[in-house]
């Protein structure tokens, strides 16, 4: 039984509140009062019957039983949203097909999780996924052999494109453990850059030329993984995004994330349709998109990196 005064409005503040440390933060992110936070707060500590944060502190920290309890509630926020994922599933029985292009970005979570609610949901229908590099979606998706795409924007305007944007990714640098923050790296460690063909290379190059900064081409790497085992083995720095870190989980002890100290810049994450096919489905599938995102992919990345909240972010439609 679940104990009396446990409510899942104070988990999601509780959450908020250690995300953030910040009464008028946790607010904001739950639309409630601050009077009403700190209530919920209250009443969460008084179930569990100890103290979750330190209330003599600004801003706030949880003591060691909130950071125990922490673990648990996100856990159990994160399977009640795949439950409204999987419940809000539209019925897509009536297609004939469909043919869905997704970036590698998402291989580790989402693409498995989106794979079988779709194919439950496309019970008399034709249905292909596949994980393709960006720009090559695109191309895919002008030579209709894609009814939807998922991608990073690449900047440019699209004809005949419906354009639903889902995520922002913001990009951060990756150093190896051994430093202690981004400008230190940049100092002392040589630059590691995606190929030249890809589109997250052009991105960060494009950036970077609008700082007006300069640094010697050694390294240009296609593989993501690769770029971040180099990084990891100590052989220099790169920019990446929260969602690329996050891929990367099996170099984690030997990475360090960091804001970008070479100014902050963004990806925009969408969902891209043909116009004669922007009918209900996209809108269907890109809400579902989204609540798969910020369980999977989001709120794991921020609990590791509590630095990325309000930068890493699902984009209201």
């Amino acid at each position: 039984m679940v104990m009396k005064g446990l409510t899942l409005r104070g988990l999601e503040v509780f959450e908020a509140l250690a995300r953030t440390g910040s009464v008028a933060q946790a607010a904001e992110i739950t639309g409630l009062s601050q009077p009403s936070v700190s209530q919920q707060l209250r009443n969460l500590e008084k179930a569990i019957g100890t103290d979750l944060v330190d209330h003599g502190r600004r801003p706030m920290r949880l003591t060691q039983a909130g950071r125990s309890f922490l673990t648990r509630a996100q856990a159990v926020l994160s399977e009640l949203q795949m439950a409204q994922s999987e419940l809000t599933v539209m019925d897509l029985g009536h297609l004939t097909t469909l043919s869905i292009g997704l970036i590698d970005d998402f291989d580790n979570d989402l693409t498995p999780r989106l794979a079988t609610l779709l194919a439950d949901s496309l019970t008399r229908s034709k249905f292909k996924l596949i994980t393709l590099p960006s720009l090559d979606l695109f191309s895919e998706l002008e030579a209709q052999r894609l009814h939807m795409a998922v991608s990073a924007h690449s900047g440019e305007v699209l004809e005949g494109v419906v354009e639903y944007p889902l995520v922002q990714d913001p990009f951060i640098l990756v150093a190896p453990s051994s430093v202690s923050n981004g400008t230190e790296a940049v100092e002392k460690l040589p630059f590691l850059r995606y190929a030249r063909e890809q589109l997250i290379s052009r991105q960060i190059e494009g950036h970077i030329a609008r700082q007006q900064i300069e640094f010697e081409e050694r390294f240009e790497i296609g593989s993501h993984l690769a770029l971040m085992a180099m990084v990891a083995r100590g052989l220099g720095w790169a920019i990446t995004t929260p969602l690329g870190y996050m891929r990367a989980a099996r170099f984690h002890e030997d990475l360090q994330a960091h804001p970008c100290p070479l100014g902050a810049f963004s990806r925009t994450i969408s969902l891209f349709t043909r116009t004669d096919w922007s009918d209900q489905v996209p809108q269907e599938v890109s809400g579902m998109m989204r609540r798969l995102m910020q369980s999977q992919m989001i709120d794991p990345a921020i609990a590791k990196l509590p630095w990325l909240s309000g930068q890493l972010k699902v984009i209201d439609s």
